[in-house]
Order: C-alpha cells, then sequence, then structure tokens
C-alpha cells in the first residue's frame, strides 16, 4: 500500500491522479542457476482508483518502479514547510 497525499502522474497512467491510498503489487522471478537465492523484479503495477473510492471499478497499470519511488519523494517534498 502506498499513499500519495497530493495529486500524482506516472507515465502510463491516462491523468493526474488524485490523493489516496493505492495497492502496489510487485512481480518477481527466481534467478536460476546461481549459488545463492536471488530475485529479479519482472513487473510492478499499481491498482486505480485509490481504495477508499466507491466507483465498484479498479484498473491495474503497470508502472516503472523508479518512476514511483520519484513521485513518492516529491510527494513528501511537498509536505515540508517552505522556510
Amino acid at each position: 500500500m502506498i499513499t500519495f497525499h497530493h495529486s500524482f502522474s506516472l507515465a502510463g497512467l491516462d491523468a493526474l491522479q488524485p490523493p489516496g491510498t493505492y495497492m502496489v503489487i510487485t512481480e518477481e522471478e527466481e534467478i536460476p542457476g546461481l549459488s545463492f537465492q536471488a530475485w529479479r523484479r519482472i513487473a510492478t503495477q499499481i491498482y486505480l482508483p485509490a481504495i477508499g473510492v466507491d466507483s465498484g471499478k479498479e484498473q491495474v497499470v503497470t508502472i516503472d518502479p523508479r518512476e514511483l519511488a520519484q513521485a513518492q519523494k516529491r510527494d513528501t517534498e511537498k509536505e515540508e514547510p517552505e522556510c
């Protein structure tokens, strides 16, 4: 679960998304043939609209996890008071 306190946008999303809590799923697979256990990310998906919005429909969109991390950082920076 990820919460945005401000509107946000990501590549692959049709529009600016409202603040809210979103479910994010990361799918991984084991990398075979190594002498230790390792995993690689194969997909990161976000469920739209925000959880708690009673629209009755959800959309699942594959997103870039690095872009999601940048959007989270921007959201956090907006909360810090300006000097």
